[in-house]
């Protein structure tokens, strides 16, 4: 998945996904999988928390303050965390839990 891709609909948490936040960001934990992820700043936090109430992740990144030249980056942090399941399509979610 590319980060063009990913930054097109609704994205939101997984719903097994619990985060912490740290100094550093975050930790995320996903119980279903198992899985732990760091969120290497707070602005990704900010970006992550926002999903659920943005129309699309480049909406959720500029309300967190992602500049333009940062968008890149950022979308290819969050095509990391869908592809290990961090996040999902905001339609898929109910899905994922059911499955």
């Amino acid at each position: 998945m590319s980060a063009e891709t990913l930054l097109d609909g609704r994205w939101r948490l997984h719903p097994q996904v619990a985060l912490r936040p740290e100094r550093f960001g975050a930790l995320a934990y996903h119980y279903g999988t198992r899985r732990l992820s760091f969120l290497k700043s707070r602005r990704l936090l900010d970006v992550v928390e926002g999903l659920g109430a943005a129309p699309d992740p480049a909406a959720a990144c500029r309300a967190a303050g992602v500049s333009d030249a940062e968008l890149a980056s950022y979308g290819r942090a969050l095509a990391t965390l869908a592809e290990t399941g961090m996040i999902v399509p905001a339609e898929g979610a109910a899905e994922e839990v059911a499955a």
